[in-house]
């Protein structure tokens, strides 16, 4: 174990993933899964993969961001298939 750090396999870094992407786990386990996703031909597409995603996700977040905007669409899709009174 270089630095102390555990070795993780392949299985523990894949549950993990959308938290270490999110930013969500300690710093030791943070620096941890890195180095395995640094490290494995294996995990590191993966893990492009859903970055990719959640990059993707920001960027039309940041295109529609207008929430009000939002609702009236909303609200006129459900009147239009008549589930809704708004």
């Amino acid at each position: 174990m270089p630095g102390g750090m555990p070795m993780l396999d392949c299985e523990s870094v894949m549950r993990q993933l959308w938290d270490f992407l999110d930013g969500e786990l300690t710093p030791e386990r943070m620096a941890a899964v890195r180095a395995h996703i640094e490290m494995c031909k294996r995990c590191y597409p993966q893990h492009e993969f859903e970055q990719s995603f959640l990059d993707a996700v920001a960027a039309r977040r940041r295109q529609h961001s207008d929430p009000q905007r939002l609702r009236r669409r909303v609200a006129d899709a459900l009147r239009a298939k008549g589930l809704s009174d708004a």
